[in-house]
């Protein structure tokens, strides 16, 4: 008679551990970024996409641009430069490059610095206040992309955040403790185009 007492209370625990396991899921591995990653990373710039352009001495030819449809910007005395498809160091040479054919300036110093990438862009969603997608800043980290989203919700599970990434032409799936980033604690991930990151709530 106990263990049929028992029985009843054995199979709810049972149960319970089953359901927790299949709400938790797999653990998802550490994401660790591997050495010169950042240099890696696909900088070029498309339409819609901002960038400062310095020339060194011409505050005249020194301003933000924003990239046309057509992927070109408009720059003072040269006229239309193709930029799209080119990264901040192709289009300085080619910038400087037409300044020194059009005898504008004879050894010109040009450096490109991208404000927005607003081809490329990050899906943030789960528990933030403001789920979305959004363009890609430079140098744009997780902690960023989450507060672009209005930041995490009060049932927000922040160091169980998910990144979701293609690797090698399959999509991966890497924990990132946005927490213990915030903290100091752990190094920021740095976003690239198409990731998608998830936000899940707490388990009580």
């Amino acid at each position: 008679m106990v263990i049929a007492r028992r029985f009843p209370v054995l199979v709810a625990l049972l149960l319970a551990a089953l359901a927790s396991s299949a709400a938790c899921g797999p653990t998802a591995p550490r994401y660790h970024a591997p050495r010169g990653e950042e240099q890696a990373e696909d900088s070029v710039v498309g339409p819609g996409d901002i960038f400062e352009l310095r020339v060194y001495n011409e505050d005249d030819l020194t301003a933000e641009y924003r990239v046309e449809t057509d992927g070109t910007i408009d720059v003072p005395l040269i006229g239309r430069v193709e930029v799209a498809g080119l990264d901040p160091n192709a289009i300085a040479d080619r910038i400087s490059e037409r300044l020194r054919e059009g005898q504008f300036l004879v050894a010109p110093h040009v450096s490109v610095r991208v404000q927005e990438y607003n081809s490329r862009r990050v899906s943030v969603i789960g528990a933030v206040r403001e789920p979305g997608s959004y363009p890609i800043r430079n140098r744009m980290g997780v902690v960023e992309a989450v507060s672009l989203a209005g930041g995490f919700t009060a049932l927000a599970n922040r160091d169980g955040t998910l990144l979701t990434r293609r690797v090698d032409g399959q999509l991966r799936t890497f924990s990132v403790p946005v927490d213990r980033i915030s903290n100091g604690q752990e190094p920021d991930v740095t976003v690239r185009a198409g990731d998608i990151l998830h936000v899940p709530e707490r388990i009580f």
